[in-house]
């Protein structure tokens, strides 16, 4: 059962400024990060798409657990605490310290990743990729973020294109409607600094 009275909040990917890399070797777009406004050091969860175009190391994130997963392009070869893990298969996460040493290698041309971030032993982050319809439930407890990686979706009676997402806040039930895969990310626990 759909509770459309909910609040929903729809974040179009069209509206999203890239945020240049440091070493060049890339731009960020953040789809949303919790508490809003919150920066690098204090944010209790973050999730963005990155456009990766050349080699270099990843920016340090003490104290935070990542997951990325390859959304578009050849893949890349990610050196993790002198670990080489090659992520290539499109739609398959992968998790790893954001405070390890992590370097990477895109594997033949530029590539997308979707990057999943939280605040180690403050808020958990449960990832899930919908290719088919399905209720989607906002605990009390938690906040769900929606994100169509591929195709379009629909949300209720609202429409998602690519990269376009819906932040749910209010305890509910929606439905979700993918027409490729979209990423349901439940964020639960403390977030704040």
């Amino acid at each position: 059962m759909t509770n459309s009275t909910a609040p929903v909040r729809f974040l179009l990917a069209a509206e999203r400024p890239a945020t240049a890399w440091r070493n060049g070797g890339g731009v960020t777009r953040e789809v949303a990060g919790f508490p809003a406004g919150s920066g690098p050091d204090d944010f209790g969860w973050r999730v963005s798409l990155a456009d990766v175009a050349s080699a270099g190391p990843f920016s340090a994130f003490p104290g935070v657990d990542r997951v990325i997963t390859l959304v578009e392009g050849p893949g890349m070869a990610l050196t993790v605490d002198g670990v080489e893990h090659v992520v290539d298969a499109p739609f398959h996460p992968f998790a790893f310290p954001g405070d390890a040493a992590t370097d990477c290698r895109p594997l033949g041309g530029p590539l997308v990743d979707f990057n999943v971030m939280t605040r180690r032993g403050r808020v958990t982050a449960d990832l899930v990729l919908a290719g088919t319809p399905r209720p989607v439930t906002v605990p009390p407890d938690a906040t769900v973020l929606l994100v169509c990686l591929s195709g379009t979706a629909a949300l209720d009676d609202t429409a998602l294109a690519r990269y376009d997402a819906a932040l749910l806040t209010t305890p509910a039930t929606h439905e979700l409607r993918p027409g490729g895969l979209t990423a349901v990310v439940t964020f639960r626990g403390t977030p704040q600094t």
